[in-house]
């Protein structure tokens, strides 16, 4: 009898041959700027813990006391009884901080995204993604049974040919800053092509949120949009804000249509109430510290101009993600193994994260990185990037 799943082992020698296998490390410390992994102090180069909030110590201690209050789990859904007074409070905050009349809690930013679009789509809709969007809206778009149409990564001539041949309810979906790439979506335009073709904006803000715009109100304030330009809202929390879940915001009639509709916030437990405590306390150090967004684009100038002496071939990025393209998969691998053995984490992105020949080393910067730290990171880059070529 043959043993079951046999057949797959054949499937992941193809993954490691290819330089695509994909493995997990152990980390034995608080998350930070500073990691122990198998015992090794690295200094971490790639965390979207943005701002530093994940080790907090403020952040810590409200989440020790939502858990002295509320208990450790959320005991159920929402709609049954896991929607706590920390949760209601946390909605309004994240509502008022976006500028919208409501927000609503998801469990995770994946569930968030396939929840909105399964809610508001269906068959006889149609939805148009950018090409290089996040996998959860990419799945969202083709779970719905939606017509899906992926137009040229911001290409907005591209996505108005294509909406000029739908019927039905149109959505555009956009990441705000790009995961992998960390550019910014044309968004004044997208909302301007949006509105002529009678289409919905919806703009997924996970790696924007507390750390783009003046007071952190993530990629829509950096345009200086409202509402009514982009209807419909996404952010997480695990990234700037350094706790964990997501959030939707928008109008009244969206958050009530969501609730009622969104199967993945019906059908799952509530994030724990001492996570919503902790997100309230994450939220207001964002709010409050600017520094931390400002020393941000310090870090990424400085790593960009040192880069760009190196010969290092950098993506085009304004954001506290900055990417070097290395092309070939291995050798991504290799050069990322041997910042690890410098002592620097830096992970090596490959398909199908992001398109064939385009894999790269995702460099993410914190508000807890000093210069020092990137001047040391440089200086490996080059000796890595030598040894490897």
């Amino acid at each position: 009898m043959t043993p079951p799943f046999s057949e797959l082992a054949s499937s992941l020698d193809d993954i490691a041959r290819q330089g695509l296998y994909r493995s997990r490390r152990v980390i034995a410390s608080p998350q930070g700027i500073k990691l122990e992994i198998d015992g090794r102090n690295v200094v971490n180069f790639c965390s979207n813990d943005y701002l530093g909030l994940a080790n907090h110590p403020d952040v810590v201690e409200a989440f020790k006391a939502g858990a002295d209050c509320y208990g450790v789990g959320s005991g159920s859904a929402h709609l049954i009884c896991g929607h706590s007074a920390a949760h209601h409070a946390l909605e309004e905050e994240l509502a008022a901080f976006t500028g919208r009349d409501r927000a609503l809690l998801f469990s995770t930013g994946y569930m968030a995204n396939i929840g909105v679009i399964s809610a508001l789509l269906g068959r006889g809709d149609a939805v148009f993604e950018d090409r290089l969007n996040h996998a959860s809206l990419l799945d969202g778009g083709l779970l719905s049974g939606a017509r899906f149409k992926r137009y040229a990564h911001a290409d907005v001539t591209d996505l108005e040919a294509n909406l000029e041949k739908a019927s039905g309810r149109k959505m555009i979906m956009t990441d705000g800053v790009f995961s992998m790439d960390g550019d910014f979506a044309p968004l004044n335009e997208l909302a301007t092509t949006a509105k002529k073709h009678d289409a919905w904006l919806m703009v997924d803000d996970a790696h924007g949120l507390g750390v783009i715009g003046e007071h952190g109100g993530g990629i829509v304030e950096h345009y200086g949009l409202g509402q009514d330009d982009v209807p419909v809202l996404m952010g997480t929390l695990g990234k700037g804000l350094g706790t964990f879940g997501a959030f939707v915001a928008g109008s009244e009639v969206l958050i009530e249509t969501l609730i009622q509709k969104a199967r993945t916030y019906i059908y799952t437990t509530a994030l724990p109430a001492a996570v919503a405590e902790a997100t309230r306390a994450s939220l207001k150090i964002a709010i409050e510290e600017s520094w931390r967004r400002d020393k941000l684009k310090q870090l990424s100038g400085r790593f960009r101009q040192g880069a760009e002496q190196l010969g290092l071939k950098l993506m085009v990025s304004s954001s506290a993600i900055q990417p070097i393209l290395i092309g070939d998969s291995q050798t991504a691998v290799d050069i990322s193994n041997a910042l690890l053995n410098a002592g620097f984490l830096v992970s090596a992105i490959r398909p199908p994260t992001v398109p064939q020949g385009s894999a790269r080393l995702r460099v993410t910067f914190s508000a807890l990185h000093e210069e020092q730290h990137v001047d040391r990171l440089l200086d490996a880059l080059s000796k890595a990037n030598a040894g490897c070529k």
